[in-house]
C-alpha cells in the first residue's frame, strides 16, 4: 500500500456520521481502496499527494440500500410469470445495467435481497468484484425461500405448464421444516452470504395476500437455525403483522416491508433488536407508473392498501426506536432513483441525520459490515460520495444529486 498514489479529497464539510457531526475544513487522505487518514485541513495536504478539490461540496458515506433486486427488468406490475419468456443470460446483463445506475446514483454498497434466477445475482457480485463491470458491493441472498404459490414464487402460470419451469426459477419452493432447511444449505453453498424468507404474501406477486403469513414460526426458525451455523443472517419478508411477529420469535435480523404491522409487533421488534427495512417511496411509483401503464387491479389495490398504514407504521417505529435501515425495493422504480426514499423518511419521522445514517452506518451494522464500510473512518474501503450544498439541511433531497462518486479509491462520477 505504501507504494500507491495517495489523493487528497477536499471538500467544504464532511458529514460523520458515526459521531453525528458536521465537521469543516477536513481532508480526507485516500491510499489504494482505503481511507488512509481524515485530519483538519490545518495540518496540509502531504506532499505528492493528487488533490481532488471537490469546493463548497459536501462528502458523506458512499450510501447503502438494503433492500435492492439488481436483476430483471422494471417492474410491470403484471405478475412474474413473464420471467419464462426470457433467459438468465439476459436477467445477468440487466443486472450490469442495474448496478452501474445505482453505482452513479452513489450507492457503493446494496444488500439484494432476491432474484427469481437463482445465484444470477452471485455472478454480478463475482464480476463487480473482479472489475469485470462497475456496481456497488454486494451482499446477496441468491435465491427466495418461498412456500409453493407463495410471494417468491412464479404465480400466475396454468397449471399444465408447472413442469417445464427451469429448476433455478425455483429452486428454495420449500414446503416443510426439513425442506427450508435443505434450501438454506443449497443457497449457502451456492454462492449465498443470507438468506431471504418470504413469510407472508406480496404486493407485487399475483395471487397472494401481503396480510397472510406463509410460513409457520417453526419453519422460519429452521432458516435461522441452519443459517447462523454458516455465519448467514436471515431476512424476513413480512407485511402482515402475524408473519412479522412469527419472524421476529423466530430469530430473523431483519423485517423487509413491514406494510401491516402493529404495536405489538413494533414492540417485538424493539425487544429483540430486529431491523426494519422498509421501501416507504416505492408506493407512490406503484400509484402514478402502475395506473398510468395498466398495472394488474389486484396489484394497485394491494398496494392503496399497504402504502400509507406502512408509512404510519414506520413512523411509530421511529418513535420506539426500532433498529431502522435504509431500503428501497429497487427494481419497482429506476435505479437511478434509489436516494428518493431519503427525504420520505424525513417526511415520516427521522431527522435528516437519523436517515443518513438509515442508508450508511446503521446499514453497515445490519449487513455486519460496520467494520468496512458505513462511514469516512481511516482503515475503511473508501466509499465516498460528495453533494453540492448541505444534504442535512436540504432535508436529504440533495443526495439524489450526487457530483462525486468514488468507490474503493476509483472514481466513477465527477
Amino acid at each position: 500500500m505504501a507504494d500507491e498514489q495517495l489523493t487528497a479529497l477536499v471538500a467544504g464539510s464532511l458529514v460523520d456520521v458515526e459521531t453525528a457531526k458536521v465537521r469543516r475544513d477536513q481532508i480526507v487522505l485516500v491510499q489504494g481502496e482505503r481511507i488512509r487518514e481524515v485530519r483538519p485541513s490545518s495540518e496540509g495536504i502531504p506532499d505528492g499527494a493528487t488533490v481532488v478539490d471537490l469546493g463548497n461540496d459536501t462528502l458523506v458515506p458512499g450510501m447503502i440500500d438494503c433492500h435492492a433486486h439488481m436483476i430483471g427488468e422494471l417492474d410491470t406490475g403484471q405478475g412474474y410469470a413473464g420471467l419464462v419468456t426470457t433467459t438468465a443470460a439476459r436477467e445477468a446483463m440487466t443486472g450490469v445495467r442495474n448496478a452501474r445506475d445505482t453505482l452513479l446514483a452513489g450507492f457503493t454498497t446494496v444488500r439484494d435481497v432476491g432474484t427469481f434466477r437463482a445465484f444470477v445475482d452471485c455472478a454480478l457480485r463475482d464480476a463487480i468484484d473482479a472489475g469485470w463491470v462497475a456496481g456497488p458491493r454486494m451482499l446477496c441472498s441468491g435465491a427466495y425461500v418461498t412456500v409453493p404459490g407463495g410471494g417468491g414464487d412464479v404465480t400466475g402460470l396454468a397449471p399444465d405448464v408447472d413442469a417445464v419451469l427451469p429448476r433455478e426459477l425455483r429452486f428454495g419452493v420449500s414446503r416443510t421444516v426439513d425442506e427450508v432447511r435443505d434450501a438454506v444449505r443449497r443457497i449457502l453453498h451456492g454462492g449465498a452470504e443470507m438468506i431471504k424468507v418470504i413469510a407472508t404474501g406480496a404486493v407485487l406477486t399475483e395471487g397472494t395476500s401481503p396480510g397472510a403469513p406463509e410460513f409457520s414460526e417453526d419453519e422460519i426458525r429452521a432458516a435461522v437455525e441452519e443459517a447462523s451455523l454458516y455465519g448467514a443472517f436471515v431476512a424476513a419478508h413480512a407485511h402482515g403483522a402475524e408473519g412479522i411477529k412469527r419472524a421476529v420469535r423466530a430469530g430473523v435480523r431483519s423485517v423487509e416491508h413491514g406494510s401491516l404491522m402493529d404495536d405489538e409487533s413494533i414492540e417485538m421488534m424493539a425487544e429483540h433488536g430486529t431491523y426494519l427495512v422498509a421501501d416507504i417511496y416505492c408506493g407512490d411509483w406503484i400509484e402514478e407508473q402502475g395506473r398510468r401503464e395498466g398495472w394488474s387491479a389486484n396489484v394497485l389495490r394491494k398496494n392503496e392498501e399497504t402504502t400509507e398504514a406502512q408509512r404510519e407504521g414506520f413512523r411509530k417505529c421511529v418513535a420506539a426506536g426500532v433498529k431502522i435501515a435504509y431500503g428501497t425495493d429497487s427494481g419497482v422504480y429506476p435505479y437511478a432513483f434509489v436516494a428518493k426514499q431519503l427525504p420520505y423518511m424525513v417526511r415520516y419521522g427521522m431527522t435528516p441525520m437519523q436517515g443518513l445514517r438509515a442508508a450508511t452506518i446503521v446499514a453497515a451494522g445490519l449487513m455486519g459490515w460496520e467494520d468496512r464500510v458505513g462511514s469516512i473512518t481511516a482503515g475503511k474501503f473508501a466509499d465516498i460520495v460528495a453533494v453540492a450544498g448541505d444534504p442535512l439541511g436540504s432535508n436529504l433531497e440533495d443526495l439524489a444529486k450526487p457530483t462525486f462518486v468514488m468507490k474503493g479509491g476509483q472514481v466513477y462520477k465527477s
